[in-house]
């Protein structure tokens, strides 16, 4: 029995020694974009597809011809807006009626053009001048 005793007080000493070591942990502030990103990124990447998806439709390019932009014009803008904007016009495609509130969208879409135009960030419409 006494060998049993030993080798746990043996272990006892080992293990309260090396409790009292002071160990040295590393801890950043991860912030919520770092967290957010990957699940976003599946998200946003979805949204980009349903909204080419719909300037693919011929009724929506029928309608922007119609506003007299430029169905090539629209996508490629489209394509370079940031995720947040596409998830955005995302959620306003889904939310507009079947039908009914396509001119809303298109009339929306045509107005960020008509600004994106006037501050000199693209250049879709040939009337409008460039504050820069």
């Amino acid at each position: 029995m006494s060998t049993i005793q030993r080798l746990i007080a043996s272990t006892l000493v080992v293990s309260c020694t090396l409790m009292s070591v002071p160990m040295r942990a590393h801890a950043d502030i991860i912030p919520t974009e770092a967290l957010l990103a990957p699940a976003d990124a599946a998200a946003t990447g979805s949204a980009r597809e349903r909204v080419q998806a719909f300037f693919e439709r011929s009724d929506v390019q029928r309608a922007l011809v119609g506003q007299g932009v430029d169905a090539q014009a629209a996508q490629e803008r489209v394509n370079a807006m940031s995720d947040a904007e596409v998830a955005q016009l995302d959620g306003r495609i889904a939310q507009a009626p079947a039908g009914g509130e396509v001119l809303g969208l298109i009339f929306t879409i045509f107005i960020i053009l008509l600004v994106t135009d006037i501050l000199g960030l693209t250049k879709v419409f040939p009337f409008t001048r460039s504050v820069r």
